[in-house]
């Protein structure tokens, strides 16, 4: 789950951590009231959308007087920002971060990852603040520090320090990025982020260490344990399909093919959508419905692939296991008949009980291709497509 800037700054700042402040706004007047209340000669207009590259969309402005904050929220509201990470559609601007301005005298990177092969959480930081970190690793990766850490611990001092040290502070500034970084770390942990990112963290005229951006996403799978954090979810900012796939616990990731695939296991859907490539498609999506498929779920499934436009054709491919094929079998009949299906249907079954379940289908008198393996199912359901 992702979550705005101000709303990461407003949980760094729950954590003790230096962060400017600012007012949250989704109108013009709240801006001009939010840029006199704040009292700096500047402030900054920030679009709050789940994308990096706001700035040069233009979704970034330096104001000087409340009525420039007002003019440059009447710009940013309800526009379609468009950057590097939102794609060519953009995203719908509908709220607006007001912050007052920072006199900066340098910009660093700080980010925290999950290491899959270290199994650990991993601190890079650099001097390199404010480019993209995955353009300084190509061009310059000695320039990115790493200290890995264990949740429970935290971010070792001495860690803390030589990152510190690493990326060009000296004197009070080490000590202040030392308890920043401890912090950060404490932050990824306790909450259960699968990112946290601050870039840029800077160093100002006077001396401080904050976090000008800050980005944090976080694990679903520990989101139990926050309700606090689950009540930042901004729906406006996700898929419509996979909003609505996430109230059925289905997963639903769109792609940009024609081909709908609906599978069990994340396993498969892989494999799934390797061979439809292989066999000359493109699938439109990655949408699983887990080990215990029931026929509501089916039915959902169906009606998020038959949502999306671009679907020309459907491979339904299931590995019955604990869910018996037949079963399965029953439950994509009943879906069948109760959605408006317009475009082909090819179903592979593999598992227990699977005889039965091809017979259901076969037998259904409905418009459902069977296939007898994989390569078969993508042969058939590329076919279809291509008429």
């Amino acid at each position: 789950m992702k979550i705005h800037e101000f709303q990461a700054k407003e949980l760094l700042r729950g954590f003790g951590l230096a962060v400017p402040n600012g007012r949250e706004c989704t109108t013009p007047e709240e801006a001009a009231a939010a840029h006199e209340a704040l009292g700096t000669d500047v402030t900054v207009v920030k679009a709050q959308i789940h994308a990096g590259g706001r700035g040069k969309g233009g979704g970034v402005k330096l104001v000087r007087s409340a009525d420039e904050a007002r003019a440059a929220a009447e710009a940013m509201l309800g526009m379609q920002l468009v950057t590097h990470q939102t794609g060519p559609e953009g995203q719908t601007v509908r709220r607006l971060w007001v912050e007052e301005g920072s006199d900066i005298a340098s910009e660093l990177y700080v980010g925290i990852v999950v290491d899959r092969e270290r199994k650990l959480p991993v601190m890079m930081a650099s001097s390199e603040g404010g480019m993209d970190i995955e353009e300084v690793a190509a061009k310059t990766p000695e320039k990115i520090l790493k200290a890995a850490f264990t949740p429970a611990d935290g971010l070792a001092a001495d860690d803390a320090r030589r990152l510190a040290e690493g990326i060009g502070l000296g004197g009070d500034l080490v000590d202040q990025a030392i308890v920043f970084l401890q912090g950060l770390a404490k932050v990824f942990g306790e909450l259960d982020c699968s990112l946290a990112e601050i870039n840029p963290l800077v160093t100002t005229a006077d001396g401080k260490v904050l976090a000008l951006d800050a980005k944090i996403n976080f694990d679903d799978n520990g989101l139990f344990r926050h309700p606090e954090v689950a009540e930042l979810r901004d729906l406006f900012e996700e898929d419509e399909k996979e909003v609505e796939a996430s109230k059925y616990d289905l997963s639903y990731i769109a792609l940009d093919g024609n081909i709908g695939c609906m599978v069990n296991g994340a396993g498969l859907a892989m494999s799934t959508m390797d061979v439809i490539k292989l066999s000359g498609g493109e699938p439109a999506n990655f949408l699983d419905v887990g080990g215990g498929a029931s026929k509501e779920n089916v039915t959902a499934a169906f009606k998020i692939l038959l949502s999306d436009e671009k679907v020309e054709g459907v491979l339904v491919n299931i590995f019955g296991g604990i869910m018996r094929c037949d079963v399965i079998a029953e439950g994509i009949c009943a879906a069948v008949k109760d959605v408006d299906l317009h475009v082909p249907l090819v179903v592979r079954l593999e598992g227990t009980n699977v005889e039965k379940g091809r017979a259901i289908l076969e037998g259904s008198g409905l418009p459902i291709i069977t296939a007898g393996d994989l390569d078969d199912a993508a042969n058939k359901v590329c076919a279809a497509v291509a008429g």
